[in-house]
């Protein structure tokens, strides 16, 4: 049996940094990958989308700047195997510069394997036992499969990345911030695309009217939107694939050669040998942690998107940050210092930190809201972008910032205002009384917080 100081199980973003970390502060360190380095964000989620998501907004940019006086003559045409080749070269990139971290950093040995826990301090790998004083899951999560859709030849946001041809009808199931990102890129790419959702709305976690105009959005983009689309099923029939939705109210069909499930995503932890320990999960499967990312289980923790306590690189990233600060900072960080915050990126993109207004109400907090309309922005009427809207919403008590939903050209940049005065503490006369270059969207932050109004 090999014997480590600390083993990390994962190389997704929380990874890589705290073993860099342990091994700078002399923890002889294992770091265990069954799969390619780097995790989703590496290599199906952050860096290969938004090289394709940059790709599609080049094509939307050549098909449609005749109202700003620019025309581009002839057919523009997008060649998925350069997109693709690119979206490689950026990933090969990522798996280099972490291959050599590895192999450069003293006291840090990579292993290639699965990792199963055989007890609370012994993991398998390859046949080998290890065993550590200290252990970390940061195993991520992977696509959710309806039973519905497993004998049929779907793709996921991983194969949707392999293509290399564009559909000429593409049918996306589910309409959260992955669906929608993947309808729209495509859309623009030269696919017909309809997307299936169960709910009433589009990013049902968002506001309602924050949810129309995303709706609008996509619509104006050429992309079908069907809510209320429940009851959905897929079979094989004649080499296509047919997808039958609103089963109650009499089945309605689509034929379709290429179906994206995009329908949310279920830890990787099953297999991973848990029942071997004490480590608690829930009954999704999630790791369950204490708010400094303990498991039940003292001297193992759980990291990233495997502890269901955020589902993006930088809530990883801040995993990393959380623990490393319980282990060798003076300041002592913790979950419950977190502001939730993520962005849609669709062009114009959303971004969204804190509550939101539902969320406001629900918990009958008195609160102010300023509002205002992507049209009424300078810079967004000069860009030719004047879809969405921005909100803020204040306590009205402590004059804090309790959250803030932007929706419009700009938006996943801007919303970082706001997120830097909410960490500060600072009331929103902060924002209110600065003074932001002209012209930017950036703004009408302080013009919109002038005027409040009772939520």
């Amino acid at each position: 049996m090999k014997t480590f100081d600390a083993i990390i199980i994962g190389t997704g973003q929380a990874g890589p940094p705290l073993a860099s970390s342990l091994a700078k502060n002399g923890f002889k360190t294992a770091i265990i990958e069954k799969d390619d380095l780097g995790g989703t964000c590496v290599n199906t989620g952050c860096t290969p989308t938004k090289a394709y998501v940059a790709a599609a907004r080049r094509a939307f940019v050549a098909k449609n700047s005749r109202d700003l006086g620019i025309s581009v003559e002839g057919e523009v045409k997008v060649d998925l195997k350069k997109i693709r080749a690119r979206k490689d070269d950026l990933i090969s990139d990522s798996h280099a510069g972490l291959q050599k971290q590895f192999e450069n950093e003293e006291n840090i040995i990579l292993i290639r394997g699965k990792a199963v826990f055989v007890d609370n301090k012994t993991i398998e790998v390859n046949g080998e036992k290890l065993t550590a004083e200290k252990i970390f899951i940061n195993v991520g999560a992977r696509p959710n499969v309806p039973k519905d859709f497993k004998d049929v030849n779907y793709l996921t946001n991983r194969s949707m990345l392999e293509l290399e041809e564009v559909p000429a009808e593409l049918v996306i199931v589910g309409g959260g911030y992955i669906g929608l990102e993947f309808s729209q890129m495509f859309s623009r790419f030269g696919s017909k695309v309809t997307i299936l959702e169960r709910g009433p709305r589009l990013m049902k976690k968002e506001d309602e009217d924050i949810a129309a105009v995303i709706t609008e959005i996509l619509e104006t983009s050429g992309i079908k939107v069907l809510l209320n689309s429940d009851c959905i099923k897929a079979t094989t029939e004649k080499r296509c694939i047919e997808v039958t939705y609103d089963c109650e109210e009499g089945a309605k069909k689509i034929q379709t050669n290429h179906l994206l499930l995009a329908v949310g995503r279920v830890p990787n932890t099953d297999g991973l040998g848990l029942e071997h320990t004490g480590v608690q999960m829930d009954k999704r499967g999630y790791i369950k942690v204490n708010d400094q990312l303990q498991t039940s289980v003292p001297h193992i923790w759980a990291l990233g998107d495997c502890n269901g306590e955020g589902a993006f690189t930088h809530t990883a990233y801040n995993d990393f940050q959380i623990v490393n600060s319980q282990l060798f900072e003076e300041r002592k960080r913790s979950l419950s210092d977190r502001f939730v915050c993520y962005a849609a990126f669709i062009d114009p993109p959303l971004a969204r930190v804190g509550m939101n207004e539902t969320q406001i109400k629900e918990k009958g907090i008195k609160a102010k809201v300023a509002e205002i309309p992507m049209k009424h922005v300078a810079r967004a009427k000069e860009k030719g972008e004047t879809l969405g809207k921005m909100k803020v919403f204040i306590d009205a008590e402590s004059e804090k910032i309790l959250g803030a939903t932007f929706l419009g050209t700009g938006a996943d940049e801007i919303i970082h205002t706001v997120i830097d005065q909410m960490y500060a503490g600072a009331s929103y006369k902060v924002i209110r009384d600065a003074i932001h270059i002209h012209p930017t969207v950036s703004e009408l932050i302080p013009t919109m917080l002038e005027e409040l109004r009772d939520l």
